[in-house]
């Protein structure tokens, strides 16, 4: 018996060998065929001592080739040699697989690193679409990257991709773009924001508004768009202007907070950081979202999920929701911006999500406020992704029974300008060539995302040197100031019989530590909680693991108290040892129970071992104010109104709070 269970595994496993290597190879094939149809390389037009790049290869310069030239009539110029095939093409942007070293990535990597590789254990690689596929097959031109390699890798892979895109039929570059890449905290929960060490450690949004310091915003943005530029990435798929009215929500630590005023000083200073006074070469295009505001989730719950699709306004709030995109992006000149999945409950005639409501996107956005950037919407809203019981499947929320083009059709007659996540141009030409949708409509759009290529100078100058790098990344006057952010970021909610700072004659015992060694400089550092005169306790904010799809899991949803479990060890320390207590914070957790527990509670942002060993031990004190108010309790978190600011009642910890030492 157990020899034939043995043969049946080994066969599985062959069988299963087989199937993989068959699909990798015919992979590779099809990306090679696809890569044969490129034509040569550019060649360089001379003109009046200034070199051009003859991107439609006809032996002529032509407008939109010819950088001395207004963007307008480039745009049109470009315009007016596109294909329907080549203009839908513009209006998808999604994930992009890139090689570990920077190469094309045709085939999944299956490798010694695949293991340590999260999109390839939760399957993307099966389900995007290759390299060649997006690029020569679907003519398309815009790509978030998602993995966390190093800049030089990132560099090599946009310098491939460019030398792709050239030579396409027009040249169309490549705009590469992604989600915030400069938390300082490796752990930092695994939504809208990809950990890279290479770059300079900060804060999360919601520690920069603890910081009530826009000039620091704006050096942060100037600091993060040289590192962005020097690697090719050109579009910040951030910030967020939603305002965390709702405690619960699971995305709050990528806000500048619940308060209005500060969110739109905060997020204006944010863009000019990045896009500087005016849109130019030397910008990094930031597309604000979630318009008009997706802070009041129903309960909480996120709208990438349909238990979270709704969102209300029982507080008839909504015009304050608007003030972050009024006051902050819009004023700054935002280049573009996103809705968010949910539905506006209430507020539109029609009952459905953000991106196919004409009411929000054309109505409000386009002829109220007069925004005429880009509209892109979140990702995946048109159709069912393949592998859909891993991200949840498609957020089509309002318009389930619509097919995935009737959705398309009604996505863009809403006024978006680009759909996000998703690859299907056929979609788009098919309602062209029926006549559902008229090309002029099209035009449109193509003329706000070509509008962009041009201003930022990717027709122009879309390669990047490799070789100097490492002279914009990590500079010592750029890691001291995110140090710096991280320490005025954090906050000092208690500090009883001021233990703080700390005296360095004691034992202390550290849990929740990576980098222990780090406070070994300051005091004594002990292995056994009984031999301590004091506990050092880090913590996370607390939440549900939930694991109904692959994304669940990387979101911290549900409960913001501890429970029992997770503080009983601390509950039996602390009746004979002073404990102090720091808590990165993500939302608006219940810290009552740790509050009593704790002779010094404090509040941090990311902000790394060594700087909390600073803070403690008095080199360096906290100087930040909570963005957001602390409820007592979870059922006054669920009491509050989802649309209303700091209406928990008895807080904890009122906003703004924060103490000094």
């Amino acid at each position: 018996m157990i020899r034939l269970i043995i043969k049946t595994l080994a066969a599985l496993v062959l069988l299963l060998f087989l199937l993989v290597t068959g699909y990798c190879l015919s992979k590779y094939y099809q990306a090679e065929k696809l890569y044969s149809q490129l034509t040569p390389p550019p060649e360089i037009i001379k003109a009046q001592e200034f070199n051009f790049r003859d991107l439609n290869k006809n032996g002529k310069l032509d407008i939109y080739e010819d950088s001395r030239e207004s963007v307008d009539k480039r745009v049109e110029d470009l315009l007016s040699q596109m294909t329907i095939e080549e203009k839908a093409g513009q209006m998808f942007i999604t994930m992009i697989g890139m090689g570990r070293d920077g190469g094309h990535l045709d085939i999944p990597p299956i490798n010694k690193h695949a293991l340590d590789d999260p999109l390839f254990k939760i399957g993307i690689y099966f389900s995007l679409e290759t390299n060649a596929e997006m690029i020569v097959k679907r003519k398309m031109s815009h790509f978030n990257i998602l993995h966390a390699y190093t800049p030089e890798a990132i560099a090599r892979f946009n310098n491939n991709l460019q030398s792709k895109a050239e030579r396409t039929r027009l040249g169309i570059p490549v705009t590469i773009a992604t989600d915030p890449r400069h938390g300082a905290r490796e752990n930092e929960t695994g939504v809208g924001g990809i950990f890279t060490p290479s770059f300079s450690r900060w804060p999360t949004s919601l520690g920069l508004a603890a910081t009530r310091d826009t000039t620091l915003v704006r050096e942060f943005g100037e600091i993060a768009r040289e590192e962005y530029k020097s690697c090719g990435i050109r579009l910040a798929l951030h910030p967020m202007a939603d305002l965390a009215t709702e405690p619960r929500w699971a995305r709050i630590n990528g806000t500048f907070g619940e308060d209005a005023e500060l969110s739109a000083a905060m997020t204006y200073a944010y863009i000019k950081g990045f896009q500087g006074d005016t849109l130019s070469n030397n910008s990094v295009i930031t597309m604000v979202k979630h318009f008009s505001g997706g802070g009041p989730q129903k309960d909480g719950e996120d709208a990438h999920f349909p238990y979270g699709k709704e969102q209300v306004y029982p507080g008839n709030n909504f015009n304050y929701h608007l003030i972050p995109f009024t006051k902050g992006a819009l004023p700054a000149n935002t280049g573009q911006i996103m809705p968010y999945y949910g539905i506006p409950v209430g507020q539109t005639k029609e009952k459905v999500g953000f991106g196919f409501n004409k009411q929000i996107i054309t109505e409000l956005l386009r002829d109220s406020l007069k925004f005429d950037g880009v509209v892109c919407t979140d990702w995946n809203i048109i159709n069912t992704m393949p592998l859909a019981e891993l991200a949840g499947g498609e957020r089509s929320w309002g318009v389930e029974n619509l097919t995935p083009e009737q959705r398309m059709k009604k996505a863009i007659l809403a006024g978006v300008d680009q759909i996000g996540g998703e690859t299907s141009t056929e979609q788009i030409i098919n309602l062209v060539k029926r006549g559902e949708i008229e090309e002029p409509r099209i035009d449109q759009s193509v003329r706000r995302i070509l509008r962009d290529k041009f201003t930022i100078g990717l027709f122009d100058s879309p390669f990047v040197d490799v070789s100097k790098i490492s002279e914009k990344m990590s500079k010592p006057d750029n890691i001291r100031k995110g140090e710096v952010a991280q320490i005025k970021s954090t906050i000092l909610l208690k500090n009883q019989n001021k233990i703080l700072p700390l005296k360095k004659n004691l034992k202390y015992y550290l849990s929740g530590f990576r980098y222990k060694n780090q406070f070994s400089k300051y005091a004594e550092v002990v292995s056994n909680p009984v031999d301590a005169d004091c506990i050092i306790v880090r913590k996370d904010t607390p939440f549900d693991h939930r694991e109904g799809t692959m994304l669940e899991s990387f979101f911290h949803q549900g409960r913001l108290y501890y429970n029992q479990e997770e503080l009983s060890d601390l509950k039996k320390l602390s009746k004979t040892k002073k404990v102090i207590s720091i808590v990165n914070l993500e939302r608006g957790a219940v810290l009552t129970e740790l509050d009593n527990l704790s002779e010094a509670l404090l509040v941090d942002f990311g902000t790394q071992d060594h700087l909390i060993a600073d803070i403690l031990f008095g080199k360096e004190k906290p100087g930040g104010k909570l963005p957001i108010e602390l409820p007592r309790s979870q059922e006054a978190a669920n009491k509050q109104m989802e649309d209303v600011p700091y209406d928990s009642e008895n807080p904890l910890y009122n906003f703004g709070h924060g103490l000094e030492y």
